[in-house]
């Protein structure tokens, strides 16, 4: 494969030299095309030793053979790393004044930004914007790492990794991991689009205690968690499952190598879930989890006394506004993407459909999948019918939909999940 590797100034760039060497070890022919500002960092030299390739900053270099014009149209892959505040900003414009914002114009093929700035310039309502409109333009822009910064500084906007941004770039390109890839990959189809992913999904639903005898929960049935799970499974994801309740049958027919971890309540669902984030690249919030639970268990079996009965409620951990604040707090796996589920019935006042999109709003995940339970439709079912939403300019955007089996609809979740990790 053929990859334009743009550099652009800033002082993460020197990082770049490991994601250049990375792609190479992997077979692949590399093409570095610095900025001006990002030769100030790291001289042509170093990119023409390590590359094997030429290296030109400005268009009038090496005229005769039309290289701002050539090399994108050349390119089965572009990788920006870092991509500064600055790159994204003249990229979302459309200007072409160096070979690598030119070389941006006439490329076709898939790009693939990792960013790397001040916590303030990534966060900046231009920087904001610039990054949403490139994405719905189909670039895969990378969420930065959170950590130490130049100087003393520490947020959100150090550069990833080189092996991390090598995997987005990969697969943005349809390929897999490539040699080296973690041991994590061991067994898995290396051919499958989630190949080399772990993948942890939530299913069933949370039982808070009463007694020893009673509890409150609700009708999930597990199966539509299960169902992803063993689609995850199947496109080549390493894959656990935190299974709330769900009865044995339906854990028995899950693919070989899928990890059950059993858990019961909510506060048991939200401790698996936010153990496992550290270490996956994907994390679908499918379990029915209860909102509240009695503020104290009673320690025998209540008994009737004529009277009624008055049980005070607290709320429980919000769970996946926990893993959404873990991930933009840098506590969670670098370029992690979150899956929420709303089962929502509809109101006098609201469609179901839009409870759906306001909550994925509200709670800031990657992509939401709505089903609507009105008059118990879904629970325990063999079927099922969503949406898939996703955040765009501050609205929710349907980005697919299906109806059948329950794992017909789980692999139309991954195709969604595939999808917008690639964007």
């Amino acid at each position: 494969m053929r990859i334009v590797l743009g550099v652009s100034g800033g002082i993460a760039a020197y990082k770049a030299a490991h994601v250049l060497r990375g792609l190479r070890e992997r077979g692949h022919e590399v093409r570095v095309v610095p900025t001006r500002a990002a030769l100030r960092f790291v001289g042509a030299p170093t990119w023409e030793a390590l590359s094997g390739q030429p290296v030109a900053a400005d268009v009038f270099e090496r005229v005769d053979e039309v290289e701002h014009v050539r090399v994108g149209h050349e390119a089965d892959l572009v990788v920006l790393a870092p991509a500064t505040a600055d790159l994204l900003a003249r990229a979302r414009a459309g200007l072409a004044d160096d070979m690598l914002t030119a070389t941006l114009l006439t490329a076709t093929c898939p790009v693939v930004a990792a960013p790397a700035m001040h916590t303030q310039m990534w966060e900046h309502p231009a920087t904001v914007e610039n990054v949403a409109v490139l994405r719905e333009r189909g670039w895969t822009v990378i969420e930065p790492d959170s950590g130490r910064l130049t100087g003393s500084d520490s947020g959100p906007g150090r550069l990833p990794e080189p092996e991390a941004i090598i995997g987005h770039a990969l697969a943005a390109a349809g390929e897999g991991p490539g040699p080296g890839a973690e041991a994590r990959t061991a067994g898995k189809d290396a051919s499958g689009p989630l190949a080399g992913l772990t993948v942890a999904v939530s299913a069933g639903g949370t039982r808070e205690r009463l007694d020893p005898v009673r509890f409150l929960g609700n009708r999930s049935s597990g199966k539509q968690g299960a169902a992803l799970a063993a689609a995850a499974a199947e496109a080549g994801a390493e894959v656990v499952l935190v299974s709330a309740n769900v009865d044995s049958a339906v854990l028995a027919g899950l693919p070989a190598g899928v990890r059950v971890d059993e858990v019961e309540s909510t506060e048991e669902l939200f401790a698996a879930m936010a153990g496992l984030a550290s270490d996956a690249d994907v994390m679908i919030m499918a379990a029915a989890v209860a909102d509240y639970r009695p503020a104290a268990a009673a320690e025998h079996k209540l008994k009737k006394s004529g009277q009624g009965l008055s049980i005070e409620l607290v709320e429980n951990p919000d769970v996946l506004a926990a893993l959404v604040a873990a991930r933009a707090e840098g506590r969670s796996r670098s370029g992690q993407t979150l899956v929420g589920f709303a089962a929502e019935t509809g109101s006098p006042e609201k469609p179901a459909a839009v409870y759906a999109q306001e909550k994925l709003l509200r709670k800031g995940c990657d992509l939401l999948v709505f089903n609507d339970v009105s008059e118990a439709r879904a629970f325990g079912t063999e079927d099922n019918e969503i949406t898939v939403y996703r955040p765009a300019a501050g609205r929710a955007q349907a980005v697919a939909t299906a109806s059948g089996s329950k794992r017909e609809v789980s692999e139309e979740v991954m195709a969604a999940i595939v999808a917008e990790r690639n964007r």
